[in-house]
């Protein structure tokens, strides 16, 4: 393996890891664990459950601590791999879009035909109008809106940490990748607080279950790019990270993007045009 490492050409070749194997084990523990504890098979399905996640998390640290150590410090990943890894990103992030084409399908399919006579429950479900009669939606002009400069701002100082990276002001990219963390931060907590003063629940109508699934999983994207930024921060401290060489951070930065696109597709669809006033469908007759 050495000696065809030792190599004439631009392209990585992947040693041998324990880990694609360790993670599939892990995996499967959760997923036991997951299903058993749903169907209250046994007492120690939890347990079974939180073993399995806790080595997801420790296979994802080791995994991702080996590629890094192949960028930083082995030089593995040439230009010619990195056009791969740029591949790889935008077609994950592709993904992601469709995954949330799910959600928004869902909603606008409830929302823009609810008294549809070719589904004959709905008319009895949502008396007609969207939102459904008796739903008290969110003022869009108070926590979203908040919300929304807040991950607004957030994508400005990531571009600003970008920027800055791209000049070798290292000074900068702490300052802004920090204000770009806490931002997310700040993101999570109000979307908590948000969620916690609901009117309405997941379960019981199709408002609430298309409104959580869909804002759910998104602050759920919003918590796992705060931690890829997170990563980032502590990797700039470690001095990793060059104004030619910083795919990391890159990704980092997409992924940011990416998701402040998709929440102002939510604040226009789902809260602004969605809003249905003090109490949906009261003024809608």
């Amino acid at each position: 393996m050495a000696t065809a490492q030792a190599k004439h050409h631009d392209y990585h070749l992947v040693d041998p890891s324990p880990w694609p194997a360790v993670g599939s084990l892990f995996a499967f523990i959760m997923a036991v664990g997951a299903v058993s504890w749903m169907h209250h098979m046994y007492a120690a399905a939890p347990i079974v459950f939180g073993v399995g996640t806790i080595g997801v998390l420790y296979v994802f640290a080791s995994w991702w601590t080996d590629v890094v150590r192949e960028a930083q410090y082995k030089g593995d990943h040439t230009r010619v791999v990195q056009i791969s890894h740029r591949y790889g990103m935008i077609l994950f992030i592709a993904s992601e879009v469709m995954f949330f084409v799910a959600w928004f399908w869902a909603y606008f399919n409830s929302s823009l035909f609810p008294g549809d006579p070719v589904h004959a429950t709905r008319e009895a479900l949502f008396g007609g109008v969207w939102p459904p009669k008796g739903i008290q939606t969110f003022d869009p002009w108070h926590l979203p809106l908040l919300n929304t400069l807040i991950l607004l701002t957030s994508g400005t100082t990531v571009t600003w940490a970008h920027h800055a990276l791209l000049e070798g002001d290292r000074k900068a990219v702490k300052y802004a990748l920090i204000l770009t963390v806490l931002l997310g931060a700040a993101f999570s907590c109000v979307q908590a607080f948000e969620y916690a003063h609901a009117a309405f629940g997941f379960k019981g109508n199709i408002y609430g279950a298309t409104f959580f699934m869909a804002t759910g999983f998104h602050g759920f994207h919003v918590l796992v790019g705060t931690i890829f930024l997170l990563v980032c921060l502590f990797r700039v401290y470690a001095g990793h990270f060059t104004p030619k060489q910083h795919l990391g951070f890159e990704f980092a930065a997409w992924y940011w993007h990416f998701v402040d696109v998709v929440w102002l597709f939510l604040f226009i669809t789902i809260y602004v045009w969605g809003y249905g006033g003090p109490i949906a469908g009261a003024a809608a007759h």
